[in-house]
């Protein structure tokens, strides 16, 4: 019942779901498919009414069940009004995710915290391997909007607000921070439209490079344009004068948008 609910959902919960049972999901018998946002999905199949989310599913449609203790997302499960059980799904922390946090750290980034659905004792779990300065857990989608606000208010003058996400939760989120990015490999189409930057590899420190990439290109934009500015000053005060003859005109055009041009190549070698 479990792997029907979740076969018309592309949240990575859903997937991992798929991907164990391995199976073929006959999606003509499912009808009335929905999804219920902070909460899990509704659907019916074979005249039985699925239901598989969270705790606060369960707590929505009075279904009473057997609360379980493991670490993990738990996914409960309720056909027909009755419990029927739970899957537990250990997060898997991405391979690089504890170097990205450091290395952002390092990169100068003030302040990194969690924003989750998940249950407090994962989130803590996950923050403190990773070194997260904050970590606010159990939250619906506007809840996490409400904490991006909070965070907005209290961030530096002329500090930047940045949130990473993937699924159709985030998209919200992604709108709202100062800059939205999305893990464009797992990402939902929602949360890759309201997102800034796209990361398409899915890697975490890719950030890191992000960063340094739009550090270097704003410093050789501002070089170019004081270069362009200075230089066509100089040809103009010169022409001013009379000393300036047609060859250094065309240098002050198309010498120093040449010139402009070579200079922003180097971007092109940013290593993080």
């Amino acid at each position: 019942m479990q792997q029907k609910a979740e076969s018309f959902s592309n949240h990575p919960i859903a997937r991992s779901i798929m991907k164990a049972y391995g199976g073929k999901i006959e999606k003509d018998a499912l009808r009335d498919y929905e999804e219920i946002s902070g909460h899990g999905i509704r659907v019916t199949s074979d005249e039985a009414m699925i239901l598989a989310g969270n705790d606060k599913l369960m707590k929505l449609e009075n279904i009473d069940f057997q609360q379980n203790d493991e670490i993990g997302t738990k996914v409960y499960v309720a056909v027909n009004g009755i419990f029927a059980g739970a899957i537990v799904i250990a997060d898997e922390i991405k391979a690089d995710s504890r170097s990205a946090i450091a290395r952002l750290k390092e990169a100068g980034v003030r302040k990194t915290v969690m924003l989750t659905g998940d249950n407090v004792q994962i989130a803590e779990a996950i923050a403190n391997e990773l070194g997260l300065s904050e970590v606010h857990a159990q939250l619906l989608p506007d809840q996490k909007v409400e904490q991006v606000e909070i965070l907005d208010k209290n961030k530096p003058a002329k500090g930047k607000l940045a949130f990473v996400g993937d699924g159709i939760n985030d998209a919200p989120v992604l709108a709202r921070a100062d800059i939205g990015i999305a893990m464009g490999g797992l990402g939902s189409d929602a949360a890759i439209e309201a997102a800034d930057v796209v990361l398409m590899t899915d890697e975490p420190t890719k950030l890191v490079e992000a960063i340094a990439i739009a550090r270097k290109t704003k410093r050789i934009v501002w070089q170019n344009i004081a270069f362009a500015l200075g230089v066509k000053g100089i040809i103009l005060l010169f022409g001013a004068f009379g000393i300036a003859t047609m060859w250094e005109a065309v240098f002050a055009d198309v010498g120093v948008s040449l010139i402009a041009i070579l200079n922003a190549m180097r971007v092109l070698r940013t290593k993080d």
